[in-house]
Parts: C-alpha cells; structure tokens; sequence
C-alpha cells in the first residue's frame, strides 16, 4: 500500500473522487502543514493556523498506478489558483502536495510537470516535506457519501466527479 496526502481545496472534493476510485482502501480528511497541534475546523477556516485541508489517500499500486492517482488530483481541482478553488478562498485551500520522502517528492514534481500542459496558467501547487498530519472532525469522513444531496455535493462536488469520470472512467468504481 502506498499513501499521498494531498490538498486541493475543499477536502470533502478530494475525498469523494478517491473514495470511488478502484485501488483506493482509505481516504481520510485532516489537515497538516500549520503551526498549532491539534485544530479544530473553526481554527482551519480562520485562515490563521496555516494548516492546508488534505486527505490522506491510501491505495494498492498492483491495482492503480500512483502516477493516475497524482493525474486524477490534477484533473479534480484548478492547480493554477493560490490558496483558492472557486468560491472557497484562504490558504486552507491551497492546492498542495505533503511528501514523507525523496521518492513521493520527486514523484509529486513529476506530475506537476507532466499535467501543466493541461492548464494555461502556471501550476502553484505547493510541494512540501509532511509534518504532523490531524485527522480532521468525524463529520468531515465521507461527507459526501453520507450527504450527497446537500448543495455544496450538488453543485461544487457532482461536476469534478464528472470531469474525473470523463478522464477515468475506467478507474472509477461508480
């Protein structure tokens, strides 16, 4: 099993693409890349902890290639906005790549030159050595399996899962 953690705005997005996708055994919303232990949402949101919303994406490469999950992440969100997606705006939404060595580093940079051909605007994707990663609130699992009928799946989540369907189809499990 191999795991990336990755942030790309809203984390309940990520979370809903990955928890479709063949080969993924968990995905887990938290947040890393801040400066105080233990945040809550309320803190994130502020703006002021520093920490990115990411998930944390563990898969089987004997089932799907660690290159299509990092292809997928580009085609899931717009790499080309700081610390934005959409209508959600502040550094906890960054679009962003936490490594735990070398290899994940280099691969992380790899796909960012491999998708910026896909995207007219340079890629600001941040790519950073993984501190200390917090599970975020119980709520925030499987948001929207649990609630796909809210507004924000309706509206924000139903069209990236869309875009990566037309991509991935064939990775998709639903």
């Amino acid at each position: 099993m191999k795991t990336f953690v990755l942030g790309g705005g809203c984390f309940w997005c990520l979370d809903a693409v990955y928890q479709m996708t063949k080969g993924v055994e968990s995905v887990v919303s938290g947040y890393t890349g801040g400066a105080i232990p233990n945040p809550t949402y309320e803190q994130i949101c502020s703006g002021m902890t520093g920490h990115a919303e990411v998930v944390s994406v563990t898969f089987d490469e004997a089932v799907i290639p660690a290159d299509t999950i990092l292809d997928m992440f580009f085609t899931q969100h717009d790499p080309t906005t700081l610390n934005r997606q959409g209508y959600d705006t502040g550094t906890q939404y960054r679009s962003s790549m936490f490594y735990t060595n070398a290899g994940e580093e280099e691969a992380f940079r790899a796909a960012i030159e491999r998708n910026q051909p896909n995207w007219r605007d340079p890629i600001v994707t941040e790519v950073s050595p993984l501190g200390h990663l917090y599970e975020a609130e119980g709520y925030h699992q499987d948001f929207y399996a649990e609630r796909p009928e809210v507004g924000y799946c309706q509206v924000i989540i139903n069209p990236k899962i869309a875009k990566v369907r037309k991509h991935y189809a064939e990775w998709l499990t639903a």
